[in-house]
């Protein structure tokens, strides 16, 4: 899966102030961080707002993507969730024909043992037709899929092919780099990390901050990867504060402040989510002036 070593980025999807979907502003995201130098996108993620779009308009999204896409980076869709026959029913019925491989969240709100883990990507491995990266996030998850877990399921399900590992933890991200058979990629899913992931022999990351500053944060995970230190820790320590910044209030109100800064797309939410107060948006609007 050399493809997806490097930086990806997990789109937003904007919203116009009535919110429905701006078709036209995700096409211009889209160009805009092909242009940045990102190796791939992924469409429907966590950052992308999945959970308040109807089918219909994840379609749009979409279609959206790959119309803008036109073929350039490899693209890789969200399908996951906390029922395992509802994710392996939109296996079964969704084409993804245009995709290099899934990202699929680990269960949420269940909070299943390890087994279950284990047995609800066993059953998504049976079906899916293409690559599956699993996705740790515990924050939001509630429940922390081990290394253990991983390592087993990437043992037995050969299109298991990777991880986006967003514990936030260096040390169990250690432990899944020492401890994973060869050609699995395990993938940063915390942005403030990801340099130091990469450097202990992570294959790159599925980023937020990437996606307003495509440049930057692409060239240090390169830098990364040549083990070029001082000067990926360079763009590191230059992009810090605003990896702080997105996430103060919650993502992607962050980083839709930022695109409505660059002039790409309204900083509109949907509820629950809210817009980041005046405070917040100020500095971020430097943040992006002094950095863009």
């Amino acid at each position: 899966m050399q493809s997806l070593i490097g930086t990806g980025v997990a789109l937003v999807t904007p919203f116009k102030k009535d919110l429905s979907i701006d078709t036209e502003a995700l096409a211009r995201i889209v160009d805009f961080v092909i242009d940045g130098g990102v190796e791939y996108l992924v469409v429907l993620g966590t950052t992308a707002e999945s959970a308040t779009l109807s089918g219909e308009e994840k379609q749009v999204v979409i279609d959206t993507i790959i119309q803008a896409n036109r073929s350039r980076l490899p693209l890789v869709l969200g399908v996951g969730g906390n029922n395992t026959l509802e994710v392996v029913e939109e296996l079964k019925t969704r084409d993804l024909s245009k995709f290099t491989a899934i990202l699929s969240v680990s269960p949420y709100y269940n909070k299943p043992t390890q087994e279950g883990i284990y047995q609800h990507f066993k059953a998504i491995a049976n079906h899916s037709p293409i690559p599956i990266i699993l996705y740790n996030v515990p924050g939001r998850t509630a429940s922390n899929m081990l290394p253990s877990t991983v390592i087993r399921l990437a043992n037995d399900f050969k299109n298991i092919v990777a991880i986006k590992e967003a514990a936030g933890d260096i040390v169990q991200a250690m432990q899944l780099i020492q401890n994973k058979p060869n050609g699995f990629l395990v993938i940063s899913g915390d942005d403030m990390i990801t340099l130091p992931m990469v450097l202990a022999g992570g294959s790159g990351v599925i980023s937020v901050i990437g996606e307003g500053f495509p440049k930057q944060f692409s060239q240090m995970v390169r830098l990364g990867l040549q083990r070029k230190v001082e000067e990926a820790y360079q763009l590191h320590y230059l992009l810090a504060d605003g990896i702080d910044m997105i996430f103060e209030q919650g993502n992607p109100a962050g980083i839709k402040e930022v695109f409505k800064s660059l002039g790409l797309s309204e900083n509109t939410v949907r509820l629950p989510l809210v817009n980041v107060n005046e405070d917040l948006a100020n500095r971020l609007h430097e943040f992006t002036k002094k950095n863009s």
